[in-house]
């Protein structure tokens, strides 16, 4: 990839620190910003993501990038006794914290704070992983699988939702014009960080999607890997296995 996308290029903080404080600083205006940049379908795609998981029918599922907890209360629909939802963001993390509690899912879902390239679990103790919208933010995405292999078991699933870049015209030029122009000024509108939504689309842009994340997932050692583009390409879907 080109010169990895941070939050505050002009800031010498690395970029895991930028992304926690950029998660940080817009987590009270998140989960209706993401209503509003998805025009509300990613609660559609998150549901996809809960049937390929729940096909697997795990015992434990693993929520990497959990942020406010969006998907790990979706996962909660499944037969799994616990949920973990992990993330580097206090901020996100209080706001899914208070979500979690308000529908009674403290029993199902533990959420805590934690490093996705460094997980705090043993070799070999989750059945399923999910990201939703979050390995593009892994300051070293290569170790961050390594650590989703190194956590699953054998045969455990990895499905991860991510924004990809629609290849077919007139979606391509749509998707560009949205992204570069319209996504930051309705983050403006939500949020006083000016440089939090500019990053979100420029790290989308950058991201290895479709074959080219297939190959790296590859690399890293999953099987069975394949993708499924969502809505014309701006999102997709990927499985994999252990």
């Amino acid at each position: 990839m080109a010169t990895p996308v941070k939050p505050y290029q002009n800031s010498k903080e690395g970029k895991k620190t930028q992304v926690r404080n950029m998660f940080n600083g817009i987590a009270q205006n998140y989960d209706a910003l993401n209503r509003v940049i998805s025009f509300g379908i990613d609660i559609s795609w998150r549901k996809k993501v809960v049937a390929l998981i729940e096909a697997t029918n795990p015992k434990n599922i693993l929520d990497i990038a959990t942020g406010t907890g969006d998907l790990a209360i979706h996962l909660a629909e499944t037969n799994a006794e616990k949920i973990i939802g992990l993330d580097l963001s206090p901020g996100m993390l209080s706001v899914g914290i208070e979500k979690v509690s308000q529908k009674n899912l403290n029993h199902k879902i533990d959420m805590i704070i934690g490093d996705s390239e460094a997980l705090p679990f043993d070799a070999n103790s989750i059945d399923a992983v999910t990201v939703a919208f979050g390995v593009r933010n892994f300051e070293n995405l290569s170790l961050g699988l390594s650590e989703i292999l190194r956590v699953l078991k054998p045969q455990g699933s990895l499905v991860i939702l991510e924004t990809s870049v629609p290849e077919k015209t007139p979606f391509k030029q749509g998707y560009s014009l949205y992204t570069k122009n319209l996504l930051p000024l309705i983050g403006r509108l939500f949020s006083k960080d000016k440089s939090a939504y500019a990053y979100l689309s420029e790290s989308a842009a950058q991201f290895p999607h479709g074959e080219r994340f297939n190959n790296i997932l590859k690399e890293i050692g999953f099987t069975t890997v394949v993708h499924h583009p969502q809505t014309f390409g701006v999102a997709t879907i990927y499985q994999a296995v252990k």
